[in-house]
């Protein structure tokens, strides 16, 4: 199985600064069709924020989100992955701490996000190939 890296190589990462509001980080989300966004601040990953942190740290705790600004509802410090960690670690991580979304870093600089379903789906165009193979096998010997 190859390493996460090859999985968000080719992706756009879309960060946000730790200085913007939670409204203007939403928009960002819905334009770009993403549950989680990188926060960074000097070029370093300071955090992560995510739908659930919106549900949780904002709308339940009644927070205004055009005057809250992002870094104080983030997840601060968020776990993180070196590129060379392969996919199998990565979706056990993700399962075993419970979130969809992996940032990628070398050091604290980032490299990329990885999420459950970009996992899912190199899951099954994997197992896709292996039905083809044997497809073919199958084929060859009848």
């Amino acid at each position: 199985m190859g390493c996460i890296f090859e999985l968000v190589r080719d992706q756009q990462t879309h960060s946000v600064s730790s200085t913007q509001t939670v409204l203007e980080v939403a928009r960002i989300m819905v334009e770009r069709n993403i549950g989680a966004v990188p926060v960074i601040t000097d070029g370093v990953l300071v955090g992560i924020f995510s739908e659930r942190d919106l549900m949780k740290r904002v709308v339940v705790e009644g927070r205004d989100p055009s005057k809250t600004l992002v870094s104080e509802v983030m997840t601060d410090e968020p776990l993180t992955v070196e590129p060379l960690t392969t996919v199998d670690d990565c979706r056990q991580l993700m399962h075993r701490h419970g979130f969809r979304h992996l940032p990628v870093c070398e050091g604290r600089q980032l490299r990329g996000v990885v999420s459950l379903r970009d996992i899912v789906m190199h899951d099954l165009d994997e197992r896709d190939g292996e039905v083809r193979m044997m497809r073919a096998y199958i084929q060859s010997e009848i």
